[in-house]
Order: structure tokens, then C-alpha cells, then sequence
């Protein structure tokens, strides 16, 4: 297999020769160009043809949002966007990815260390070589308008729980399932690999498109029907009991398969604490994270399904869960919804 071809498009020096330097010592990987604007990456995308580019979204002449959607219309491949650690950069980072962006990235400092950050990104840069792009279609306005529906009283008890993992491609392969939920849908517990803030900008637009509410989970969050809640960036979220009550546990800790939040980490307090009660699913994205959780849970007796090869943007955790035994049945995305509601 040929080396992946990586062009950086960032304003900064220091991040351009951060990543030059990070990618340089890792098998697998060339840099074979930087770009400070989007006027110089667009020749040097013609010129140097990259496997992947990463690409800031707030930089002069150009920003990074408008260059995206002229690559997916003229010259589709896969983009990983680089973002600080705010809430502007956090809606820009979450409009690129509805706009055909593969993954998301924080830049160095902040929540995570450089170190931390050397190792997701060519993590991520591999995911998105895997990744198949087409021309990218900007979505219509009208479709995108919150469904209506009728409001209902909630309790807050629930025997049931819906527990999803996802990671590249997750954003919008999340939006097609939350999105199809009624209000009466039991309770429901998300973690999608992203970094802080990002994830408060993801769950606001979710709450907008979505029938039910969904929010960024808070420690001691309980999981109410007709709710999402979502782990935050750089934080695990366990679901805990306490009687007839579920609610969420937020806190750090370690990585887990290079994750926080991960999805092993949700899945695993799933099946201690919702054991049969639980419903879990495993969307798209790279690695294995995830996989044993779910065999937990399938051992515990929840039912479990998995999001078929055909329709991943990258078919990793759905199919490392499938090789260990975890997941029943796989789906494509668009059956996912209604198989989880099938088997509530």
C-alpha cells in the first residue's frame, strides 16, 4: 500500500511545522505540502494531488468553510478540519462536517496536549483515507427544519436505554438516526469521538433538527424518555442507577482505546447497569473502540446491532464488533432507527 499523500492548510507556522513534524515520524504518512491560505492550497492541491488534507476553518483571505465546500464541489477528498477549542470554532467545525468534512481536530494546547494531539491526528488522517468521497451535496434548507410533533408529559423513570457509539463519519450518520426517534422513545445515551466544545456545538444543532431533546450530558444528568444526551469532548460519561432511575456519571480519566469519551467505557456501564434493559449500536468509525463493550452488553442480554460495511464512511468499530461476536445484526444507516425501535 502506497504512503498517504497529506497536504496541511493552516495560517499559522507553528501549526504547520508541528504537524510536518508529528506526521514525518509516522510510517504510512508524507507530508508533501503546506499551505498558509486557501489561494495557495488550491494550487498545490492540483499540483501535489494529496490522499488528505487537514484544513483550518478560521484563516485571512479565505476561510476554511467556504474552501471546503469549493473542494467537495470541484475536487471531493477527504478533510479533516482543524479547529481551537471554542465555541465559534466548535459551530464553524460542526457546519464543515455537514458540509462533507470527514473528522474533526482541536489544535494543540488547551484540553489536550500536543502529545495527545500527535497521535490522533494520524490516527484520523488514516480514517480518512479510508474514506470514500463523492461530490457532496449541500443539504436543503427546508428538510433540515425541526419536525413537528406533539409534546407529551415525561417521566423520569425508564426500563429501557438506547446506547450508541460512533466516531468518523458519526456526526451525520447520527443526525439520520436521532432524527427519525419519536418522543416517546426510551431514554438514550451517545458518545461520538469528538473534542470539547465541539460536542456542546453538535448536541445544540442536534436539539434543533431532532423530535427528541437532545443535550451535552452534565454529571448526575438523568436519562429521561424522549432525550438524548451526549458525552462531552474529553470526557467519559458512564451510565449509573439508582433505583428505578438512570442517570449519566461524567468525569476524565485515562484514555480508552485512545479515546475520551469512548464508547467501551459507556457500553461497559450499560451492560452493569441496564444489563437486558438496553439496547446498543455501533455506527461508523475507525478502531476497535467499542467492541468489547458491546459483547458485554450482548452477554448482559441486551440486544445489539451494528451499521453495515456498505454504508460506513469508515467500516472499523462496526466490524471489529462483528468479529468478537458482539453485534446481532448489521443494518444500513437508514434502518438503524427503525431496527433499534423494532426491538425495544
Amino acid at each position: 500500500m502506497s504512503d498517504i499523500r497529506v497536504l496541511i492548510v493552516d495560517d499559522s507556522a507553528v501549526v504547520r511545522q508541528i504537524f510536518t513534524e508529528a506526521l514525518t515520524r509516522e510510517p504510512g504518512i508524507v507530508v508533501v505540502g503546506t499551505a498558509p491560505d486557501p489561494y495557495v492550497a488550491r494550487d498545490k492541491i492540483v499540483t501535489l494531488k494529496p490522499d488528505v488534507i487537514t484544513l483550518d476553518v478560521e484563516m485571512p483571505r479565505m476561510d476554511g468553510l467556504t474552501f471546503l465546500k469549493k473542494i467537495m464541489k470541484y475536487y471531493p477528498l477527504p478533510v479533516i478540519i482543524v479547529s481551537s477549542l471554542t465555541t465559534k470554532g466548535g459551530k464553524l467545525a460542526l457546519e464543515a462536517m455537514e458540509s462533507g468534512a470527514v473528522e474533526v481536530l482541536s489544535k494543540p494546547g488547551s484540553s489536550y496536549s500536543v502529545g495527545d494531539m500527535k497521535q490522533q491526528l494520524a490516527d484520523k488522517i488514516r480514517a480518512a483515507a479510508r474514506v470514500r468521497v463523492t461530490y457532496h451535496k449541500e443539504p436543503d434548507p427546508a428538510s433540515m427544519a425541526k419536525p413537528s410533533f406533539v409534546t407529551r408529559a415525561l417521566t423520569e423513570t425508564t426500563n429501557k436505554v438506547v446506547a450508541i457509539g460512533a466516531s468518523t463519519g458519526g456526526t451525520e450518520a447520527l443526525k439520520t438516526v436521532l432524527m427519525r426517534f419519536p418522543v416517546t422513545m426510551p431514554g438514550i445515551v451517545v458518545v461520538q469521538h469528538m473534542p470539547p466544545n465541539f460536542t456542546t456545538a453538535f448536541a445544540d444543532r442536534l436539539n434543533t433538527l431532532c423530535q427528541i431533546a437532545v443535550k451535552e450530558a452534565e454529571d448526575g444528568d438523568p436519562v429521561l424518555p424522549g432525550r438524548a444526551l451526549i458525552a462531552p469532548g474529553n470526557y467519559h460519561m458512564l451510565l449509573k442507577r439508582s433505583g428505578a432511575r438512570y442517570y449519566v456519571n461524567v468525569k476524565t480519566g485515562p484514555m480508552v482505546c485512545h479515546q475520551r469519551p469512548s464508547v467501551d467505557v459507556l457500553f461497559n456501564s450499560t451492560a452493569q447497569y441496564a444489563g437486558a434493559n438496553a439496547v446498543g449500536a455501533i455506527l461508523t468509525g475507525m478502531g476497535a473502540d467499542g467492541a468489547k463493550g458491546m459483547l458485554k452488553m450482548r452477554e448482559a442480554g441486551a440486544r445489539t446491532i451494528g451499521q453495515d460495511e456498505d454504508s460506513c464512511v469508515v467500516y472499523g468499530m462496526p466490524k471489529e464488533a462483528m468479529k468478537v461476536g458482539a453485534v446481532e445484526k448489521q443494518f444500513p444507516l437508514d434502518r438503524i432507527a427503525d431496527e433499534i425501535m423494532n426491538v425495544l
